[in-house]
């Protein structure tokens, strides 16, 4: 069975939909060859992006009128999800690409903005999808400066606003695509104005620095090193949506931060899918399917599987602007079902297909490397998102947590 399929079964699948996840899966062949050899050298998966291009998927959630595709928010998940069935670590960096397209396209469409504010984003926004349409510019979004969990808070890196534009600086740790993004979308803060500011700094800015080594334990083709910014200019046509509509969305949209999970959950079916070919073997009488053992493996894993999409889709049924308090706590309870399903899940591959699993370049070797990441990752890290259901539904405050 497809991811077509199930999400047909779901009642999230529209023609426009499948339409796009079937793109995705026309070059994934392609990419699975290759992730082997990027996971090995930690190196971005340049030739995988070239694909996403040539297929137009750069423009995945960029309306059809300026070029795009024009999937929304379900629609990306579900091309993330099958995109990860065939390199999680290509299918990470591309929700860094086209989280922005959706934070200035369909979230953005949700908030209330003034007439001016509209107008100025209308314009500033369909530079950018042109920039990544017709030349093919890559985004990222680095947001993280390990000063505190939330996406509306502990952000140290600053703007200045001078003549036309702002002066940047700061210091972004995993900051993805580092090496191989156009356009960086940080997030920034104003001295004295407690707004958070989306801005695009070109890579190619004069005070923009790449920092340290990238040698991770998995992941390890998403190239996320640290970016330094000293005294950078970024031009104010380049802060792509109006100060404190980050915020706004934080608090009407918090779905946008879930988008991380989808490329986990799509890890998860690869997991799946290198589990039962390596089982079934040559489908004959000795085939190692026959065992009882690894029959209740099996079955293990595909609970645990089934429960972290049936959760995900579930959450994706209901997503939209404004959710209740309970759609809220089912998408971190969605988050932490998959973040700690995946590594539960390759662990559980790594048994019931034995020690040859373990050899290198076993798909599920990488598998269970790359799953032992999701779990850390912020603004809604598994601590993070517990520590919030942990207060859902028993304090007042819980309702009113930070994003």
């Amino acid at each position: 069975m497809t991811l077509v399929d199930l999400a047909a079964g779901g009642g999230l699948l529209t023609p426009e939909r499948s339409a796009i996840v079937e793109r995705v899966r026309a070059i994934g062949p392609e990419l699975a060859a290759r992730a082997a050899k990027y996971d090995r050298d930690a190196a971005f998966p340049f030739e995988n992006w070239h694909d996403l291009s040539d297929a137009g998927l750069l423009g995945v959630c960029i309306p059809e009128s300026a070029g795009g595709l024009g999937a929304d928010f379900v629609g990306y998940a579900l091309a993330s999800e099958e995109l990860a069935r065939h390199c999680a670590a290509t299918a990470l960096t591309f929700n860094m690409h086209s989280a922005t397209t959706l934070m200035v396209g369909q979230i953005a469409d949700d908030m209330e903005l003034s007439s001016e504010e509209r107008s100025v984003l209308h314009r500033r926004r369909a530079s950018l999808w042109k920039g990544i349409v017709e030349q093919g510019h890559i985004h990222s979004q680095p947001f993280s400066e390990g000063i505190a969990a939330g996406a509306t808070e502990g952000y140290a890196t600053t703007a200045v606003a001078v003549e036309g534009g702002y002066r940047v600086s700061g210091r972004k740790i995993f900051a993805s695509l580092s090496g191989a993004a156009d356009i960086h979308n940080v997030v920034c803060v104003v001295e004295g104005d407690p707004r958070v500011r989306l801005l695009g700094v070109a890579a190619d800015s004069k005070g923009l620095h790449i920092e340290g080594d990238w040698d991770p334990l998995g992941m390890r083709a998403t190239d996320s090193r640290n970016l330094l910014l000293e005294n950078v200019f970024v031009p104010q046509e380049h802060e792509w949506i109006p100060p404190g509509m980050f915020d706004q969305a934080a608090a009407r949209w918090p779905y946008f931060f879930m988008t991380l999970s989808f490329a986990y959950l799509g890890l998860m079916r690869a997991v799946i899918d290198a589990t039962a070919e390596y089982l079934i073997g040559d489908g004959g009488p000795a085939a190692r399917r026959s065992h009882s053992i690894k029959q209740q493996g099996w079955a293990e894993m595909n609970l645990i599987y089934d429960r972290a999409q049936a959760l995900c889709y579930r959450v994706l049924g209901e997503c939209g602007v404004d959710p209740e308090p309970a759609a809220v706590r089912r998408a971190w309870s969605s988050m932490v079902t998959t973040m700690d399903g995946a590594p539960d899940l390759a662990s559980l591959a790594l048994r019931v297909c034995g020690g040859r699993a373990l050899l290198r370049p076993s798909r599920l070797e990488q598998h269970y490397r790359d799953a032992r990441c999701g779990a850390a990752m912020h603004p809604w890290s598994v601590d993070v998102c517990l520590d919030r259901l942990g207060r859902a539904g028993l304090f007042d405050d819980a309702e009113e947590t930070p994003v």
